[in-house]
């Protein structure tokens, strides 16, 4: 269970809004909520969230609730970046983890004036050299959506986890026509690439919705061990942070956000 809840936080690392104004970019603010299956068994749901930024800072939200019989697995990411362009700037991560077995806290400290990340993973501190472009679990995601929105084919990223800096690799497979019960998408295939043959990773991003996944799945040894598809999304100019109400703000002369869910199938006004 610890192991599906960690590829969904790490890949996932894991939205229309007002169309007549713009069309959504992967920076537009955000949320996408998705359920999540072992095998054919539902396990819960998983939710992102992007608010607009406040002053060019950035937060991004993962929670999570999963339980299988007995076992359950609840996680909160946070995840703060600036922007220089198209890259993003990593500030602070946090993450916690919480059900069946040890519960556990990682941090991370992206301070790029001194060369350094100060992390923390269960009760091990940690100092790591800020060299180059370095990502969070989260913020990744969206780096990568940016990346693959611009035709970029290196798709190359180190990112800070569990007090190291891992690489990951990703490349661009084909195109492809996706029906899942919240619709249909035309997606770009992605794999994770992976010196183990034996673990295989794919996601669909949809470039009509800025490069939003609407599906991942995990296979062990053949096996599909993780399904995650998306269930609902929403995309609008100024969503608020979290603890805020919801009404959306809307300029004078603009339609209200769109939203899309699984519930229906189908647009409707907010």
């Amino acid at each position: 269970m610890r192991t599906i809840a960690r590829i969904i936080c790490g890949l996932l690392s894991l939205s229309p809004g007002l169309w007549a104004q713009a069309t959504p970019t992967p920076l537009t603010a955000q949320t996408a909520e998705y359920n999540v299956y072992y095998g054919s068994i539902e396990l819960g749901k998983a939710r992102y969230q992007l608010p607009a930024s406040d002053d060019g800072l950035y937060v991004y939200r993962f929670d999570s609730a999963l339980s299988l019989l007995l076992l359950t697995d609840v996680r909160h990411a946070h995840s703060e970046f600036t922007r220089e362009g198209e890259q993003l700037i990593p500030l602070r991560y946090m993450h916690e983890r919480s059900g069946t077995g040890p519960d556990y806290n990682e941090q991370s400290a992206f301070a790029k004036g001194q060369a350094v990340v100060h992390t923390r993973y269960k009760d091990e501190r940690g100092k790591l050299p800020y060299d180059g472009l370095l990502f969070d679990p989260l913020m990744l995601q969206l780096q990568l959506r940016l990346d693959i929105g611009a035709g970029k084919t290196q798709l190359h990223y180190n990112m800070v986890k569990d007090n190291e800096i891992e690489e990951y690799d990703f490349r661009v497979l084909d195109k492809e026509r996706l029906t899942l019960d919240s619709g249909s998408y035309d997606t770009v295939k992605i794999e994770v690439m992976r010196d183990n043959p034996k673990r295989q990773t794919f996601f669909w991003m949809a470039p009509e919705l800025a490069y939003l996944p609407v599906r991942l799945t995990h296979f062990e040894k053949g096996s599909k061990q993780l399904d995650i598809q998306l269930l609902s999304y929403q995309f609008s100019e100024a969503m608020p942070l979290p603890g805020e109400q919801t009404t959306q703000r809307v300029k004078p002369g603009e339609q209200p956000g769109l939203s899309k869910s699984a519930d229906t199938g189908t647009q409707s006004a907010h």
